[in-house]
């Protein structure tokens, strides 16, 4: 099959990507092709393995749909049929997921910070939540080599966490990042700018250096914003993986013996129809992201799991977590011009941990974001509510703001989850239901870092701040443990219930710390990655 695609206008990609038969086993098919399962596709197919991805959503060419413009690039997002509720309904499509092949990765800012040590051990810690069956000396190697892979960019001292180096020099800062890195200067606060973020300022092979273009969020045009479908899928495909785009999974069946079989999917054809196909695994992984893995999970029900596949522990689709990610803004009487650059180039991770001084445990970020117009029109219309004139009044502004986002940390809790509901969608498949409540901590951690990042505006020479309530980087309902009744995955992945059936996503995740959850999904899919190759060559896969 024949692949031509753009991936920048100096990278076209034409290959001959493999076929598998449909109705003859391949050893993995993958379900998701984002920080996840892209990475575990091409270290997969790199070890030998024969691999099917299907992803629900197109190629995305970077000639055609990578577009400068906020409203145009929707089609990058998943905007299917999905339900919210709870006290705090959360935002989903263009906020936490992605459908086209490279998945939430080609829109996301690309910001790669790592977690901390103190992530892992929450729970031994301050006494909530839990604690990872991992520690962070476990992904350290993986994150390193993520760290070359995507490749992250930053200072050659991060003093945060377990302090360490990155291997490209800092991106610059844009002029909002400058904004977070006076202020916090004014205030003794240490910062650092330019990164990490998986972006670098000169060419890195096919890829071309940044031009500040400002639109990451809408997919990088020019092809030097990291996604796994600029840095792992092609890798991939050189090694015989295939990818099926528009390739909607539905159901993992499984046979007498208790093992899933392969997937069952809707293919869309020419016309918008859609035909129903089933590629046949020796192994499935499932790496559809918070959301849509539990659901598939869910809906591939049987007898032998009644209530979803691979939920003896009934935590499937539990514990959701979404990051705070209140967007703090201040108007100064100078020009900022902030969509100047990619939209994260700053940070500082002081807040990061649990201070006993405060009223909450663990902590938050504060990063530098970057809204372009229609953003930041929806941000002055939900903090004020202003409509015609006021809020042109209020946009003619634009040039003059500058604004942090809090990036918190929510502790799990079963009262937060992703079930399925009675709604179909377009292929009428039962959609997902997430609810999402704050708790007590949540809300003390959420006022402190509020009022921080005001401070860190003030400090910097805004005359007024605003801010609005966010939530970003959805992870949990699926975590990983060392006890079959109180996780649905191992330490490695893999499924306590179906021994051939893996998760490898942010769904995996035990707690999410204030960091940006992409680099350490791909450093545990590359360790997953590892474990399968090493119990394949002792033949106790």
């Amino acid at each position: 099959m024949r692949l031509q695609i753009n991936l920048s206008p100096d990278w076209f990609l034409d290959v001959e990507m493999r076929a598998y038969p449909q109705n003859e086993p391949v050893d993995f098919c993958i379900v998701g092709t984002g920080a996840g399962g892209g990475v575990l596709a091409q270290r997969l197919a790199r070890k030998g393995f024969s691999v099917v991805c299907l992803e629900a959503g197109k190629w995305m060419d970077s000639e055609r749909d990578m577009v400068s413009d906020e409203a145009g690039a929707r089609p990058l997002y998943w905007n299917d049929l999905r339900i919210t509720g709870g006290d705090e309904p959360l935002q989903l499509g263009a906020n936490n997921s992605g459908k086209t092949v490279g998945g939430s990765t080609v829109h996301y800012a690309a910001f790669c910070p790592r977690l901390h040590p103190s992530d892992f051990m929450v729970r031994s810690l301050d006494g909530v939540a839990d604690d990872w069956p991992i520690r962070y000396e476990d992904l350290e190697p993986y994150y390193e080599a993520m760290e070359r892979e995507y490749p992250v960019a930053g200072p050659a001292y991060f003093p945060w966490g377990k302090p360490h180096s990155y291997p490209y020099a800092p991106l610059q800062s844009g002029t909002a990042g400058h904004a977070l890195i006076r202020g916090c200067v004014e205030l003794g606060i240490p910062v650092v700018p330019g990164g990490p973020i998986g972006i670098t300022a000169g060419t890195f092979g096919k890829r071309p250096h940044c031009i500040f273009r400002g639109f990451c969020l809408q997919g990088c045009k020019v092809g030097s914003k990291h996604s796994t479908l600029v840095s792992h899928i092609p890798d991939a495909i050189d090694h015989g993986a295939e990818i099926r785009a528009e390739c909607m999974a539905y159901e993992i069946p499984l046979d007498s013996d208790g093992r899933v079989t392969g997937v069952r999917y809707f293919r869309t054809m020419d016309e918008g129809k859609y035909e129903e196909a089933e590629q046949k695994a020796r192994h499935v992984v499932v790496a559809g992201y918070a959301i849509e893995t539990p659901r598939l999970l869910l809906n591939s029900r049987s007898g032998s799991f009644p209530d979803g596949l691979a939920n003896s522990s009934g935590l499937v689709g539990k514990r959701l977590m979404a990051q705070a990610g209140q967007v703090v803004w201040g108007r100064f009487p100078t020009m900022i011009r902030q969509y100047k650059a990619p939209p994260a180039c700053a940070e500082t991770e002081e807040f990061y941990e649990t201070d006993p001084r405060n009223d909450f445990v663990r902590g938050y970020a504060l990063q530098s974001v970057s809204p372009l117009p229609i953003a930041m029109a929806h941000l002055l219309t939900e903090e004020s509510e202003p409509f015609g004139w006021n809020l042109r009044h209020l946009m003619e502004e634009y040039n003059h703001y500058a604004a942090i986002g809090v990036l918190g940390e929510l502790l799990p809790d079963e009262r937060n989850y992703v079930s399925v509901a009675p709604e179909t969608d377009q292929y009428d498949i039962p959609v997902a239901y997430a609810h999402f409540n704050l708790f007590e901590n949540d809300l003390k951690l959420i006022r402190a870092g509020v009022q921080r990042a005001k401070d860190v505006l003030e400090a910097a020479g805004a005359v007024e701040t605003h801010y609005v309530n966010r939530y970003a980087h959805l992870v949990g309902t699926c975590r990983m443990g060392d006890d079959p009744r109180t996780s649905v995955v191992d330490q490695f992945c893999r499924s306590w219930d179906v021994p051939n059936l893996w998760i490898c996503d942010g769904s995996v995740m035990v707690t999410q710390g204030s960091a940006n959850p992409a680099i350490t999904i791909s450093a545990i899919a590359a360790r997953t990655a590892d474990y399968i190759a090493t119990m394949a060559r002792s033949g106790d896969l």
